[in-house]
């Protein structure tokens, strides 16, 4: 009598090493009994499991032999909150044609590919993954969930540039190695963007349609200043020769009682040293950056001439 689930302990496995360590007539037994099923050509699963987004992931890679990729890649590294729905990606070499399986994408490949493990499961490492989901949701002839994606993807380069997943470099060196991928000069758009300090789409926003001021210098992003009681802060965007600081509060950090206070608490801090700090909400950012940057140049301008 075999246990199930020490046979298949990722709850999957392919159909000939589980006949080798049973027999025909078990795993005919256990698929007419239900307690196995078929998820893809060759590939068997514990029925009661099939739907687990981990047990299709091993799914897909022991069906393709090759690792996952995409965003499929992105959620192993941790790079998504979240599974995405949708299929499963994996990259196969070119010379390779794997067909046959359900709400899975093997996309074939000229390039090497460059494989590392996650809890096991064979995976495209983290910047090529998001260059390829980059292309793949800029390419809406063959993705039709391209429109969703894309948020999604370029979500993920911030918060990997941001937490130190991977760097800029190395992203732009994958992007200029795969030379004619989608999107490729928006992702050098991004990445500019990243590189320069901003480390959310608010920030991109506010940068690209707030902060920059004709006639003015433009502002050090992430600039860090050391508080009188040691603490290191650092601000979204300032003028250090004016003392002139712009936060751009996204309500997912700055919304709560609480963390309304922590900021009052800073800019006492900071004007403590001559600063002034300007806060602006995602709500009027995007609703009136035309207010906004007058503002910014007002303050500014008048605190330049004091100097």
């Amino acid at each position: 009598m075999h246990d199930l689930a020490q046979l298949l302990p990722h709850g999957v496995g392919r159909r000939d090493r589980v006949t080798l360590a049973t027999s025909s007539s078990s795993v005919s037994r256990w698929l007419a009994q239900g307690a196995l099923v078929l998820i893809h050509p060759g590939v068997l699963a514990v029925a009661e499991r099939s739907d687990d987004w981990g047990v299709r992931a091993w799914a897909a890679v022991l069906w393709s032999r090759g690792p996952l990729s995409h965003l499929s890649a992105l959620a192993v590294h941790r790079l998504v909150a979240t599974p995405p729905p949708g299929p499963l990606h994996v990259t196969v070499p070119a010379d390779r044609w794997p067909r046959g399986a359900a709400e899975v994408v093997a996309h074939r490949t000229t390039l090497p590919v460059r494989v590392c493990r996650v809890g096991g499961l064979p995976v495209l490492e983290p910047a090529r993954s998001l260059v390829d989901a980059w292309s793949w949701a800029s390419s809406p002839r063959r993705n039709p969930a391209a429109r969703l994606e894309t948020p999604l993807v370029r979500q993920s380069v911030i918060e990997a540039v941001r937490d130190r997943c991977v760097d800029v470099a190395d992203l732009r060196a994958e992007s200029a190695y795969q030379r004619q991928h989608a999107g490729r000069a928006a992702l050098t758009d991004l990445l500019g963007l990243v590189a320069g300090g901003c480390q959310s789409e608010l920030e991109i926003w506010g940068v690209t349609h707030v902060l920059r001021l004709p006639g003015l210098p433009p502002p050090v992003q992430q600039h860090r200043v050391v508080l009188l009681d040691g603490r290191r802060v650092d601000l979204d965007a300032a003028w250090p020769g004016a003392r002139v600081a712009v936060e751009l509060d996204g309500a997912a950090f700055h919304g709560s009682r609480q963390q309304r206070e922590r900021d009052l608490r800073r800019d006492t801090a900071l004007a403590a040293l001559g600063w002034v700090v300007l806060r602006f909400s995602y709500r009027r950012l995007t609703t009136d950056p035309e207010g906004c940057r007058r503002e910014i140049e007002a303050v500014l301008r008048r605190r330049l001439a004091l100097r």
